[in-house]
């Protein structure tokens, strides 16, 4: 298993060189402008404008390029090898906004006040993400995510102590979540121990929507997940050597 998995790897390592080489040959820059439009947001018609190709080439080279580096971006059960059993980490949701209108209700967030799709992240103590679920609908629970991803489930299966805020309340197994306010000091102590412990947690997200693209989605939502991996890729991997 350990030499499959090393060989799909190096299969995608070296699919992601391919597109590298055929991009700079043809193009002049397809791995700069898959790092242009995520990082500055532009759109399909600017891209073209500034490497001098067609709209729909722009969008070709983008989507090809996403789609293997989002194929290289950990699974859940690969982002959790080697953690078990007095190990913890921290679970939180974002929302990821995109242009939506008053009728799109299934991704519209209370919570949010805003119109987008719900991503999960698992976060090492210091914050480094380890890995970044799927998006669903702007409107799902956070509890709900968690538990449709198979976050719970993973985390109890090898006892990985799991520190989240209220919003995971109810998950039981090894989450850890705050205290209502209303209760005595000892509990209040513990929130407070609780929200330092998890406040790293933020940092995942912050350089996930340090990318612009993320900042507000103009794609279908269809794309926001390979977005994201795609993204926790670049963030993670170094393609050197």
């Amino acid at each position: 298993r350990v030499v499959l998995h090393r060989h799909r790897r190096s299969s995608r390592f070296l699919r992601i060189k391919q597109i590298q080489y055929q991009r700079d040959h043809h193009s002049g820059g397809g791995p700069l402008l898959t790092l242009v439009h995520l990082r500055k947001n532009e759109t399909f018609a600017q891209l073209g404008a500034g490497f001098a190709i067609s709209q729909a080439t722009a969008w070709r080279y983008v989507d090809e390029a996403l789609e293997v580096l989002a194929s290289w971006a950990p699974g859940l059960h690969e982002a959790l090898t080697g953690l078990g059993e007095g190990d913890h980490v921290i679970v939180d949701g974002t929302l990821i906004p995109t242009d939506r209108v008053r009728a799109d209700q299934p991704y519209y967030s209370q919570k949010h006040k805003n119109h987008g799709m719900n991503v999960q992240v698992i976060a090492r103590p210091d914050g480094t993400p380890l890995w970044f679920s799927r998006a669903t609908p702007g409107r799902t629970h956070d509890l709900t995510s968690a538990h449709a991803h198979g976050i719970v489930q993973a985390c109890l299966t090898r006892q990985i102590l799991v520190l989240a805020d209220r919003a995971y309340q109810g998950a039981g197994a090894t989450f850890r979540t705050p205290y209502h306010s209303e209760q005595p000091e000892h509990y209040q102590q513990f929130n407070r121990d609780h929200a330092r412990l998890r406040a790293p947690g933020e940092r995942a997200f912050a350089q996930l929507k340090s990318w612009r693209l993320l900042r507000r989605a103009r794609c279908s939502t269809r794309r926001i997940g390979t977005i994201v991996r795609a993204i926790h890729t670049l963030m993670t991997c170094d393609y050197s050597g």
